[in-house]
């Protein structure tokens, strides 16, 4: 297959929900064997394009070709069965099935008299891991169990596996720490003549990996470009609508001296926690750092009551508390709400509307004998959208119809509607868009200003800089590294995370290293 072949071909697309246009007259090409970028902010849709391609809607104009056959397809099983495989960035596997039984949906192998071929599946599939470089993952273990990175690492084999025609790789390294793997493998299958649609907030990742990129603006296609010829102010201003975009710089550090401590613990030890201590203080961001699976998730896990502790002390407002629930921090001194990494699983209701997500903490307030007055719900919700800068007009949207910006945008507005002092963010910008990111930060800093506090843990290191007050470095379930993010530089910040305090010692500017005096003496050598 010539790689100056066209593959995909998509012209004059449109898509409408009601009155809401989410794709209009929408236009690219890819290549065989070339990786093309597609950008925009969150609601440029992104989302409705991967949506298309995959089977999950059909538009309402504009026609599709694949290897310039048409192409229709009517559910994304015909899209696979076509060639278009699809790692999605809402990962759709089935947390109660095993990772072999995944792998095989929606039809599992069969023996000649009808029983599922469990073990011809888990082999199989074990095989198919190994092939695409994962030994620590077993096929007979239940999805569920898994961490993110490896459901995400499962999504993107399951697109892989079968030499497709084209590739939708939607945020695939949103929850990968290492992406070396991934682009390793694109790179195979763009060798062997597969188109890849490549979708990434991550500006850098995309210059490494992709050649030329389609920015959408407003569900229309501004341009496709060469990624060679345009600067990211270039890309941004494509994006958002004007020429570069403006960047409010470093957060303001909010002062130390005389804020009363909201946070407090003492040697918190449990699951993946080994000893970790730290202080989190009113008007104070305080952030996260730490490669995957050094305890930062058992960390938040149990600070919003979904794990207890086996030994140590949580300090809330001046008092030793214990937390049974999440339902418990949230109704303890001044609460503790917490905004969790995956949004599908553990975030949204999807069934329900925007405005019901949003104030379901405060649901038995809005209506009588279980009944909700919908006209109170969305006057409730208003005010905390606005917080956000989610627009009125979503409210009355299903959330699972929103854009991944915007359903983040909820979530954080459900979080500040509880009334809680203190937030758990757990990498609440994964998968959205820098305007988006934005928005989420002045809502955060805003929260702050009026005296709450916050624990922030971050896959962006650029982002902790961007708006953490100080920095914690978390490696093997303890906190091994207290850093000032304005002193401190990507590298040293690295290397600290990888428990090399040396080396981050010597990538640090001698005029201001940007390390607490105090950070260096208990890292494990």
């Amino acid at each position: 297959m010539s790689k100056s072949e066209i593959s995909v071909d998509l012209r004059s697309i449109s898509k409408a929900y009601g009155p809401t246009v989410a794709l209009e007259s929408v236009s690219f090409r890819i290549a065989a064997g070339e990786i093309q970028a597609l950008l925009g902010e969150n609601g440029a849709g992104k989302s409705t394009i991967v949506k298309v391609l995959s089977g999950v809607v059909a538009p309402d104009a504009g026609s599709l070709s694949i290897m310039r056959r048409p192409y229709a397809p009517r559910d994304p099983v015909g899209a696979r069965q076509a060639g278009v495989h699809t790692a999605f960035q809402e990962l759709s596997l089935i947390p109660n099935l095993t990772v072999a039984q995944n792998f095989f949906l929606p039809r599992s192998l069969r023996r000649m008299g009808g029983t599922v071929a469990t073990r011809l599946m888990e082999e199989r599939v074990a095989a198919i891991l190994l092939d695409h470089g994962i030994d620590d993952i077993s096929s007979c273990s239940l999805a569920g169990d898994l961490s993110l990175a490896s459901r995400q690492r499962l999504e993107i084999v399951r697109a892989m596996h079968g030499n497709p025609l084209l590739l939708i790789l939607d945020e695939p390294t949103a929850a990968l720490a290492n992406v070396d793997w991934l682009f390793s493998l694109v790179r195979k299958a763009t060798a062997r003549g597969t188109a890849v649609l490549y979708i990434s907030h991550r500006l850098s990742e995309i210059r490494e990996l992709a050649s030329t990129a389609t920015v959408l603006r407003s569900g229309k296609s501004v341009a496709t470009v060469s990624l060679a010829e345009v600067s990211d102010g270039d890309i941004f201003g494509m994006m958002v609508g004007r020429s570069g975009l403006s960047q409010r710089g470093l957060r303001a550090r909010a002062a130390a001296p005389g804020r009363a401590r909201s946070l407090v613990l003492n040697d918190l030890t449990g699951r993946g926690l080994h000893g970790v201590s730290l202080e989190v203080a009113g008007g104070e961001i305080l952030g996260v750092a730490a490669f995957e699976g050094q305890g930062q998730r058992e960390l938040f896990q149990t600070l919003s009551g979904q794990a207890e502790p086996t030994g140590g002390q949580i300090v809330l407002n001046g008092r030793a508390i214990r937390l049974r629930s999440p339902r418990h921090a949230l109704r303890t001194q001044q609460g503790i709400a917490y905004v969790a990494e995956d949004r599908k699983t553990e975030g949204i209701f999807p069934n329900l509307s925007t405005a019901a997500n949003i104030t379901l903490p405060i649901s038995g307030r809005l209506g009588r004998l279980g009944i909700v007055s919908i006209w109170k719900e969305i006057r409730a919700a208003k005010a905390a959208a606005s917080q956000v800068e989610l627009q009125e007009r979503y409210l009355r949207f299903r959330i699972e119809d929103l854009s991944g910006g915007n359903q983040q945008k909820a979530l954080l507005a459900r979080a500040l509607m509880t009334g809680a002092r203190t937030l758990l963010l757990y990498d609440p910008t994964r998968g959205v868009d820098v305007g988006t990111k934005e928005v989420l930060y002045r809502a955060i800093e805003d929260f702050c200003a009026a005296g709450g506090a916050v624990l922030l843990y971050s896959t962006e290191l650029a982002e902790l800089r961007r708006i953490a007050d100080r920095c914690l470095v978390m490696y093997e379930g303890k906190v091994v590294a207290d850093v000032n993010p304005d002193g401190i530089g990507e590298a040293a910040l690295v290397a600290l995370m990888s428990n090399h305090p040396l080396e981050a010692r010597s990538a640090q500017p001698e005029e201001n290293a940007g390390l607490r005096a105090s950070s260096l003496s208990h890292i494990d050598r």
